[in-house]
């Protein structure tokens, strides 16, 4: 399990689960932040990494977007972990459904992937409903559960798509950007590019040196504003 700690707090970030889709537990002070939770299969594995690191209670389950590779164990973690789950207000009736979000491809080949599975019905994307306890509409901070973070819209991906920012220095993004690909951020799913590219200015007027995607390794902030400008980003400014 890789682990990030940031300067300000020392809080520490740890990657629980690789490989189809990360999982973040965000620690510090004893109290404890799970970001997104992986399909519903690797519930087992996830439980398992958990209770090995002592925890029995998180503060709250962050949930970047609701698509099932990231909120398939979210009602067992809800009931479980008592975590108060927070989820964008675009998509917290998806997560109570138990639906994914749609989504659609950026490229040939994943726009051409999405067709056939939709028109499969692509039950796949189903997962266990889950009751949103927190609906997040725009930045939201995380003082009240004892951290200095935040909650940044990012949407692109999917219209509800959200960034934790941490100490002002590490960005846990979902799927708002990728670290799969060598020398690019650029998500193969997306439901609105542009917007996702306005949503990688956001993230860079903070002062985040490392965001953390769900897929892949983290991209460096050289790479994120190298992308940003390559696809046609605006003067970035800091946030009043």
């Amino acid at each position: 399990m890789k682990t990030w700690k940031t300067k300000n707090n020392g809080y520490l970030l740890t990657r629980l689960l690789a490989g189809r889709s990360n999982v973040f537990l965000l620690a510090g002070r004893g109290k404890f932040i799970l970001v997104d939770t992986s399909p519903g299969r690797r519930w087992k594995t996830l439980d398992r990494r958990l209770r090995r690191l002592g925890i029995v209670r998180l503060e709250a389950l962050i949930l970047t977007h609701a698509h099932f590779d990231h909120v398939g164990n979210a009602a067992r973690i809800r009931e479980k972990y008592r975590a108060r789950v927070y989820v964008h207000r675009e998509e917290a009736a998806f997560l109570a459904k138990g639906e994914s979000v749609p989504v659609a491809g950026t490229v040939r080949t994943t726009r051409f992937l999405v067709d056939r599975l939709t028109a499969r019905g692509n039950r796949l994307a189903s997962f266990e409903p889950c009751p949103p306890d927190v609906p997040v509409a725009g930045t939201l901070r995380l003082d009240d559960l004892g951290f200095e973070a935040c909650l940044l819209p990012t949407p692109g991906h999917s219209p509800g798509s959200m960034s934790l920012i941490v100490d002002d220095e590490i960005a846990v993004v979902g799927d708002a950007m990728f670290g799969v690909f060598p020398g690019s951020i650029f998500p193969p799913f997306g439901a609105d590019p542009a917007q996702m590219v306005e949503s990688w200015g956001r993230l860079l007027a903070t002062s985040c040196r490392l965001f953390l995607s769900a897929h892949g390794s983290a991209d460096p902030r050289r790479l994120v504003f190298r992308e940003y400008r390559k696809r046609g980003g605006r003067p970035i400014r800091k946030p009043d």
